[in-house]
Parts: structure tokens; sequence; C-alpha cells
């Protein structure tokens, strides 16, 4: 497996010295106080253009995670493997990188880190050799119970080559004594707690998994008359495949010479989807769950307005997160959708760092009033989600310097009160500013007029559901209600962590 050169680890550590400028937000300010994207997979089997189509569709899910990108692909005699830090384009865009991944087959995966540091060796795919020949897995979610089987493995001599949570799936494969691999792999999976979406490669097959709540989504396409495997319907869009299905929670979905062939090893529970695939994390234009994501936070916003909806001039979304719930406010109360913050969208890692001085004039900035639609304006301001307030706080205060005569905030999600164990980088509960001040407190730190929040059983609404019914909720809520759908066995070991996984433990 090739590690070919990649950026180094302090080029990828983001710029924290940006100072605050009344009219702009820079890439720094938002830093800890918004809500980090999972991880994207893609898969194709038996595509001559395996690689390149791989590719493209990771550039549509690069919304999932911006941390690192990597293609494993197979040539019908041995895999091949390019792994980067940084975004698709830094790396995929070209030709030679491309050519360096023969073969009909193919996984990709791009990431954001929730368990495991920002380096070369927890990029994904990962890849073994194992007794009856390679296999390479990628993975979006988070193992509840990855620790504690971590060190079970340790225990029993397994060698861990990375921090990350999906390394344990490769050495449970490994160990397992079953003869026929999809038996290792189910056994494998039977081990595990907590959300996934996988995409796996051997040297025969493509094997697509859900975990049996379907708390993360996972997709199936064709092209060509070939299989794919996304994380969302907008990986397939861009590369005009055809939409078949979702993978069912619970299911193994196995592509081979012979076709597909559907395990459903668990014992069938009722769903429990992420609420924030609908609320954050998907792409506008993916369809989840058979639900069009835009027109659900479009209901996210009318609800909002229907609730809590007051006297004001122009509906300003924060963008980009926040506009289709804008757009479902204005609609719905009759108020004027304003673009009243321009975001650059041509700001990231990869500018060039100039000096301090010259940063601080603003060169990187992120957001910027538009004066023009705010100023003397009583405006309401809508963003999806509230963590820390930091961000809110400093929106607020753009909008006041220019020019606008009310601010109101509203929320188009409950309050976050409970922290995530299932791939969302949320803070500890002290962290969330909802968890710890109650809603005149939070109004009075990020200076609004007023403030609200969409409230649970609008949430459900928004979704076509009469409410919320706490003996059987339809979605994965936990965030708002501190219900966990899955065990969650490391939170709950005490048992003193060895020496050698203290990194992990650190980002766990």
């Amino acid at each position: 497996m090739d590690e070919t050169e990649s950026p180094s680890e302090d080029a990828e550590q983001r710029d924290r010295g940006l100072g605050p400028v009344d009219l702009e937000l820079h890439e720094s300010d938002l830093d800890g106080d918004t809500l980090r994207e999972e991880c994207g997979v893609f898969g194709i089997f038996g595509h001559p253009e395996a690689a390149a189509i791989t590719a493209l569709g990771l550039h549509a899910l690069q919304h999932r995670g911006q941390e690192a990108a990597g293609i494993v692909s197979f040539d019908g005699k041995r895999f091949h493997s390019e792994r980067r830090l940084g975004l698709v384009g830094d790396t995929f865009s070209r030709r030679e990188v491309i050519e360096r991944l023969p073969g009909t087959t193919a996984v990709g995966h791009v990431r954001y880190s929730t368990t495991g540091e920002t380096i070369l060796r927890n990029v994904q795919p990962l890849f073994a050799e194992l007794n009856a020949g390679g296999f390479a897995v990628g993975h979006n979610g988070n193992l509840t119970n990855g620790l504690t089987l971590r060190r079970e493995l340790v225990r029993n001599g397994a060698m861990m080559q990375s921090t990350t949570d999906t390394e344990v799936i490769l050495h449970l494969v490994a160990q397992s004594k079953r003869n026929r691999f999809i038996d290792r792999f189910i056994e494998a999976l039977r081990a595990i707690e907590g959300a996934y979406s996988l995409v796996s490669l051997t040297n025969k097959k493509l094997i697509g998994a859900r975990d049996p709540l379907g708390i993360r989504p996972l997709v199936m396409g064709e092209l060509d008359g070939r299989p794919i495997l996304a994380s969302e319907t907008c990986a397939l869009d861009i590369i005009g495949a055809k939409y078949v299905r979702d993978v069912e929670p619970g299911e193994i979905i196995v592509f081979d010479e012979n076709g597909a062939q559907s395990h459903k090893p668990f014992p069938p529970k009722p769903p429990r989807p992420c609420i924030f695939e609908y609320i954050y994390f998907s792409r506008p234009d993916s369809i989840v769950g058979g639900r069009s994501v835009y027109e659900v936070r479009k209901a996210f916003g009318a609800q909002l307005a229907r609730e809590s909806h007051v006297d004001v001039d122009v509906v300003v979304p924060v963008p980009d997160s926040g506009v289709p719930a804008a757009v479902g406010y204005s609609q719905h109360s009759g108020v004027p959708f304003e673009l009243g913050i321009i975001r650059n969208h041509y700001v990231g890692r990869t500018f060039i760092q100039p000096t301090q001085s010259v940063r601080e004039l603003g060169v990187r900035m992120k957001h910027s009033a538009n004066r023009a639609a705010i100023e003397g304006k009583r405006i309401i301001l809508i963003d999806d989600s509230l963590v820390r307030g930091t961000t809110s706080k400093k929106i607020v205060r753009m909008m006041r310097d220019a020019g606008a005569r009310e601010v109101h905030f509203r929320l188009a999600s409950p309050p976050i009160v409970h922290p995530d164990y299932y791939g969302i980088d949320l803070p500890d509960r002290g962290g969330l500013l909802a968890a710890t001040h109650n809603l005149e407190e939070m109004r009075e730190i990020i200076g609004a007029d007023s403030l609200a929040f969409l409230s649970i059983d609008g949430m459900y609404r928004a979704m076509g559901e009469p409410g919320r019914d706490p003996a059987n909720p339809k979605f994965s809520d936990h965030c708002f209600t501190g219900v966990y759908p899955t065990h969650l066995t490391d939170q709950t070991q005490v048992e003193p962590q060895p020496r050698q996984l203290s990194l992990l433990a650190e980002a766990s």
C-alpha cells in the first residue's frame, strides 16, 4: 500500500491570528462554533474508469469532510492507494494521480476526523493484507465501543497502525475464524456498536453496509450498468448515475461478478436515521430517506415562522446552511428575503498566507455584511443551529455595525443540549451554550433583540410527522433530547487507558 508524499502537517493547521473586524467574519472566527461534517464514502464496481468516477463522487461529497481524501483501486492483480491531507481537488484532479489508480473497482473517502488525529496514517480508506487477500474499508460514522474493542485487540496482540476507530473493523475481520469472507465481515459487524456506513473492497467484491438503525445514510446507484455506493444522491448526480435505492438499515450489500447479494444478519429494528442529515450535513440537492433535503429545510423555516415570528422588514440567512430555512421562513411569513450577509467562497486553507499585518486588514474574510440590504431595517437572521454561540454573537454585532435597526435571531433546529457520539464533532455538554444557559441568557450573550429555536415537535412536523413520539421517535435526535439510540460503551468504561492509546482517548 503506497503512501506517497503529502503536505506537511504544519501546513494543514488553520491560522488563528486574525483579529475582529466589525463588518466581516474570518475563517478563524468560525473555529469551534460550527457543526463539523462527518465523512463521505463512495464505491464503484466493474467500471473501466473507476478511479476517475470515484474522484468525481468524492468532489460531490466534499461538504462531508475537508481534512483528507483517499481512493483505493484494484486492477485484478493488486491494490493501489492514494491518500492525501487536504481537499479532493488538491490531489485527485490531476491526471497523473488517477493514472496511478488503475482498475475497474474503487472505493473512496473524504474525512473530517471525529476520532483520531489529522495525520496521513488515519486517512481512509484503510487497507490491510489478510490471509484471504487485500481488504480496504471507508467508514462514515463513529463506533461507540471502538475504544473498548481496541483495548481488547491490543491486549490480544494486534498492532494498530492508526488512531481511528475504523481500524478496529479491519482487525475484527482479520481475526475471524469463519471460512467465507462475508461471514467474517458479518461477524465483525456483530461486535461493533454505534453508527456506520461502510464501503469495502476485496479482490473480488465491493461491499456496502449500514448500521442496524440506519443512523448514517448510504445509497445505491447505477452507471452504465455498474453498481455504485455513496453517502448521498448528490454523488450520483455529478456522474450522471441513476439512483436505485437506499441501502436498508442493517443491510449488507455485496457486488461481484455474479451480481448483487443482500444480507440482513441483524434482527429488524425501527429505523432511527440522524436528524442532523436534514438540518445540516447533507447537501441541499440530495434525497435522504426519500425526502428532499432542500424541501425539508424550507419546511423547518416555515415551521419556525409559525412558531416564533416577529414584525421585521427582511429575512436574512446566515450563509450557506441557513439559506433554505430562510427561504421557507420568508415564503410562509411574507417577509422579503435578502442576502444581508455575503460569503466569500474563495477563501480556504490553500490561500496564500500573507504577513500578520495584512491578515488583520481582512484579506481572508469569510463573511461580510451587505449594508445596502440591511441598513436602517429590522432584520431576522436565520441559521441552522447554535453550538457555542460565538459565531452568532459576531454576526449579530456585524449586522448592527452595518446599520440594522433591530436584529432578531432564529434557529431552524431545537437547542443542542447533549453531545453526540455517532460522528458529529460537538463539544462536551459544558461547551454547548444551550446546555448551560436559558433562553434569555443566550439572547443577551449573542446580543439579539429576540431569540427563538424550532421546537422539537415542530421539527418532527416539518418532517411530515404529527410530532415526536417519546415511545418511538422516528429519528436519532439525541443532541436535543438526550435519548441515545445505541449503547455508549466507551462512555461508561472506567478502565485506565494504556499509554499508547492516549491520542485516541483525547480525540474521542
